[in-house]
C-alpha cells in the first residue's frame, strides 16, 4: 500500500478512477469480448478491429471519469462500445439533400383529413336516416365489402333485388348530399 492509500479511509478506495488500473491486464481480458461484440454488429474484419481499437482509445482518454462505485469496468467499457457502434451506423446513413424530397408524394394535409372526417360524418348522418333494411344492405355492401350475391344469401333477397335497392339508395344519398351542399333540402 502506498502512503496515500494508508491515509484514506477504506470506503473511498473503490472511488479511485481507472487511471490507477492495470491497463495491460484489462485490455488482455476485455479485448476479445469487445472485438466479438463488434464482429456481431459490423462483421469480422478491419471495421470490427478499428471499432475495438477506438473503444479502448476512448476508454483511455476518459479513464479519469470512470468510477468503480457506479459500475464494473466491463460495463463501462461496453457502454463505450455500444455508443461507438451507434455512432458508426449513424455516420454510415445516407444523407440526401432536402431538394431530393420534392418528388416524394406527401400524405394528406390536416385540412384534407378534416374534410374527410367532415364528409364521413355527413355520410353517417345521411345513412342513419335510411330505413333499417336499406342501412343493412349498405353496411353489407360497403362496410363488409360483400358481393351482391353474398348479400342476397345473407338477406334472403334475390341478387337482382339487392342490386336494384342498392342502386336506388346510392342515387338517393347522392341527391341528398348534393342538395345539402347547395343549402337546400
Amino acid at each position: 500500500m502506498t502512503t496515500s492509500e494508508t491515509l484514506m479511509p477504506a470506503r473511498i478506495l473503490p472511488l479511485a478512477p481507472a487511471r490507477e488500473a492495470d491497463w495491460d491486464a484489462l485490455y488482455a481480458e476485455q479485448m476479445p469480448r469487445i472485438y466479438n461484440f463488434f464482429r456481431y454488429r459490423v462483421g469480422p474484419g478491419p471495421e470490427a478491429e478499428d471499432l475495438t481499437s477506438e473503444t479502448f482509445h476512448r476508454a483511455w482518454e476518459a479513464r479519469h471519469r470512470y468510477r468503480r462505485d457506479l459500475s464494473a469496468f466491463s460495463t463501462w467499457l461496453f457502454t463505450i462500445a455500444q455508443r461507438l457502434a451507434i455512432d458508426h451506423y449513424r455516420a454510415r446513413r445516407e444523407h440526401a439533400p432536402l431538394e431530393a424530397a420534392e418528388h416524394i408524394p406527401g400524405g394528406p394535409t390536416p385540412e384534407d383529413l378534416a374534410a374527410q372526417r367532415s364528409d364521413a360524418d355527413r355520410l353517417s348522418k345521411l345513412i342513419a336516416t335510411l330505413p333499417d333494411r336499406e342501412r343493412e344492405l349498405v353496411a353489407l355492401k360497403f362496410g363488409a365489402e360483400m358481393t351482391n350475391r353474398a348479400i342476397a344469401r345473407v338477406s334472403g333477397l334475390s341478387e337482382s333485388n339487392v342490386g336494384t335497392i342498392l342502386h336506388r339508395v346510392i342515387q338517393d344519398l347522392r341527391a341528398r348530399w348534393t342538395a345539402e351542399e347547395r343549402g337546400t333540402k
